[in-house]
């Protein structure tokens, strides 16, 4: 018995030491931690417990039965993070660059499976190669096996991917199904195909960073939500992220806790400048109503025109949607749309209230804005705040124009609470348009058409630039002083926490792809 437990532990000791300390030397010369280490920085001191670790390989072609390393290439455990139960994978580039065989495949499936279970989060810490090749189309049924598991677990529990390494092929389909995708500056990437095919194929010439580098798909693609400069960045991103999510569908975020104050805030009149025309920086009204030093924006460098992330109101967590005047006037573009639809249905999923704050002029105007299909994507965002049941209240801080007044959670689509403030114009169109429309004869037929226009655009702006209107008609519930809107919210937003809002019977939606 004494000598199958030394047996044993050499074997831990083996798998502990993965592909071996001259990798994992290199490994470290490189800025990168071991997938252990990732592992053990992100679950709580002493929390981990690993599976699978003495898995190996079942493929003996190519003179791979002189290669048997335990674990296989990934390291599944589960632990807690914050005393909350987690379930993670860290892929081992030390061990056949990470790459995915079929018994590394069911490790992952496995841990799925059991995350899907228990109903708690999944985290993958991707760094490989892609598929085995030397297993042929096992590794490819091995990806596809997570594919599906991904799928059958979206929007029932969180699923993270952190790519700290290569991400190639079929590979990347795992991490675009997850919930958040993180990426490490300078040391991870992903695309279908690499910078050789794309050289052979187009006779393009590009490296990995620009076609699939962090940088790359934060601002021009938006496959990846968030950026981190290093491996221990991204791990503490991982961490803040998940203290802002419920462990599944069934359950609500942990609220942190809270001490009433006077919620007034001061000088928040301030910041709406009085020229209509001027921009402002939303980002400073948000920090002004939330809990100090609470938001984590998701997506930031990806369609700036509009902010998305999370926060903590009276300790509560919400998600915010809010149109950025500072850039494109805070339109609506192709993409602005679906950030906003993918943020919206993530909260959504996960029963976290969403606060909407919205400065918006109208859609983006443009033959590439159409051609790109500003009609299906501006829908998106049309349905999934519609589709959403969640706690939902939108505040108008300045302009509500045409369509994207009743896109950007409207009474009239599904909202809760609709507050404006009093130097909020609620309308088809800005004053000036609309005059040159409506008052297009009586302007032309005037002695002094300069003076008639501005008479009638005065006129239209007595009648529409102001909240009062729209309030009238009951599709603002209320018209508040700014100073009076965290303590509104908070009000608000805990009224609405036994919210029931139940679909009509279906098998799912038909959502404008």
């Amino acid at each position: 018995m004494q000598k199958k437990i030394n047996e044993l532990r050499i074997k831990k000791e083996e798998a502990l030491l993965g592909g071996g300390q001259k990798k994992i030397d290199s490994q470290h010369s490189k800025g990168k931690l071991t997938a252990r280490e990732r592992i053990e920085l992100l679950l709580d001191p002493g929390s981990m417990e690993e599976m699978g670790m003495l898995v190996t390989h079942r493929t003996y072609d190519f003179g791979m039965n002189d290669q048997l390393f335990y674990g296989d290439g990934v390291i599944t455990a589960y632990g807690t993070i914050r005393e909350r139960l987690v379930y993670v994978y860290a892929q081992d580039f030390t061990v056949f660059g990470g790459s995915l065989s079929e018994t590394h495949a069911e490790k992952i499936c496995k841990l799925m499976d059991l995350a899907l279970r228990n109903g708690a989060p999944i985290i993958g810490l991707n760094d490989s190669g892609g598929a085995r090749i030397q297993e042929g189309v096992r590794s490819l049924a091995g990806y596809a096996d997570i594919f599906y598991r991904n799928v059958r677990a979206s929007g029932v529990i969180p699923q993270i991917s952190a790519i700290m390494g290569p991400c190639a092929g079929g590979a990347v389909y795992s991490p675009a199904i997850t919930d958040f995708i993180i990426m490490v500056e300078e040391s991870s990437y992903m695309f279908v195909t690499g910078p050789n095919v794309v050289k052979t194929v187009t006779n393009e010439e590009i490296n990995s960073e620009q076609l699939g580098g962090a940088h790359t798909h934060a601002t021009k693609s938006g496959v990846t939500q968030l950026t981190a400069v290093n491996d221990i960045d991204c791990i503490e991103s991982i961490k803040k992220l998940i203290s802002y999510l419920p462990q599944n569908c069934e359950e609500t975020a942990e609220d942190l806790p809270y001490l009433f104050v006077d919620e007034t805030i001061e000088q928040i009149e301030d910041i709406i400048p009085e020229n209509p025309m001027q921009p402002y920086d939303i980002k400073s009204i948000i920090e002004k109503i939330i809990d100090p030093d609470s938001f984590f924006e998701i997506h930031e460098e990806f369609a700036d025109n509009i902010v998305v992330g999370f926060a903590r109101l009276a300790g509560k967590s919400i998600g915010i949607i809010a149109n950025q005047p500072m850039v494109l006037a805070g339109c609506l573009d192709v993409n602005a749309s679906k950030k906003g639809a993918r943020f919206v249905r993530t909260c959504d999923c996960f029963n976290i209230p969403l606060l909407v704050l919205e400065d918006v002029p109208g859609f983006l105007p443009g033959s590439d804005q159409e051609w790109n299909g500003i009609i299906s994507n501006g829908a998106k965002l049309l349905y999934a705040f519609s589709e959403a049941t969640v706690p939902r209240i939108t505040l108008i801080t300045r302009k509500a124009y045409g369509g994207a007044y009743d896109v950007m959670n409207s009474k009239h689509i599904g909202a809760d609470f609709n507050y404006a403030w009093p130097c909020a114009e609620i309308a088809v169109m800005g004053a000036k348009g609309a005059t040159e429309i409506i008052f297009k004869k009586e302007i032309d037929s005037s002695s002094d058409p300069a003076k008639a226009m501005i008479e009638k655009e005065q006129e239209y702006a007595n009648k529409f630039a102001n909240p009062y209107h729209a309030a009238a008609r009951g599709f603002i519930d209320e018209v508040i002083e700014p100073k009076e809107t965290r303590k509104k919210l908070i009000k608000s937003f805990s009224t609405l926490i036994n919210k029931v809002d139940n679909l009509p019977r279906k098998k799912h939606g038909n959502i404008p792809l």
